[in-house]
């Protein structure tokens, strides 16, 4: 429970920086496409790194095994949706962008198995 808290918290910190290097430090290095982009991989994570947080303090009220996969989902997903686009943005390889697809299915999953394991139990 501390510890997807504590990686929520990690990412979210990650989030801030990334957007505000997105905002200063890319502005006038990127196209404006490439910067939307940016910031979608950004958002993202701090979506999902409150949900990390989310989950770990449901982890205090509920069975820890409840949590875990949907924690480990949302995890994976959030590096490889926003991994995907960071790795796009900076180093140009657009191909990039089929593997971020792979990253929003673990999403929805993780929110989806979150669902299904707290009405289950």
């Amino acid at each position: 429970m501390k510890s997807w808290i504590v990686l929520g918290a990690s990412l979210a910190a990650l989030a801030v920086a990334l957007g505000a290097f997105g905002a200063h430090g890319l502005k006038n290095r990127v196209t404006p496409a490439d910067l939307i982009i940016f910031e979608t991989g950004v958002k993202y994570q701090m979506y999902h790194a409150l949900g990390l947080i989310l989950i770990g303090i449901l982890g205090f009220h509920y069975n820890s095994d409840i949590i875990q996969t949907p924690a480990v989902l949302l995890s994976i997903g959030t590096l490889i949706f926003s991994g995907s686009l960071y790795i796009l943005v900076f180093t140009g390889l657009r191909w990039m962008g089929a593997i971020t697809p792979i990253g929003g299915i673990l999403l929805v999953s993780g929110w989806g198995m979150l669902v299904f394991q707290i009405l289950k139990s």
